[in-house]
């Protein structure tokens, strides 16, 4: 049973998925720098653009996580599951989370803040 609060969690759970999905939207960035579309930048801009909202809410939740003393670490990974360490006001808890899980949640958030978020 976990001790911390769903509200807590998904704000760490943030914490996760936010740099991840910083990282795919840096590497797509270079994909498409590096193409040959004939017109790169309305490409560049968007990715540039969604990296920047990703960013912002990454400081904001980083912020929020300070502000109530809630950390999170990466302890273990392996080909199926990575392991979280999340410590909330004094509490540690061990959290494993499936990669597909991982990566499809990324999608998600990739899928938002490319386009979703305009609507």
């Amino acid at each position: 049973m976990t001790r911390i609060p769903e509200i807590q969690r998904d704000i760490m759970e943030k914490a996760i998925y936010l740099p991840m999905l910083l990282t795919i939207l840096n590497r797509d960035l270079q994909v498409v720098k590096i193409s040959n579309f004939k017109l790169k930048q309305p490409y560049i801009d968007l990715i540039e653009n969604s990296m920047k909202a990703v960013q912002l809410e990454f400081k904001k939740t980083k912020s929020y996580m300070y502000r109530h003393t809630m950390k999170i670490q990466e302890v273990n990974r392996d080909e199926a599951f990575t392991m979280f360490l999340f410590i909330y006001n004094g509490y540690e808890e061990f959290h494993n989370y499936f990669n597909p899980r991982l990566r499809n949640k990324a999608q998600e958030l990739l899928e938002y803040y490319l386009y979703k978020r305009f609507h």
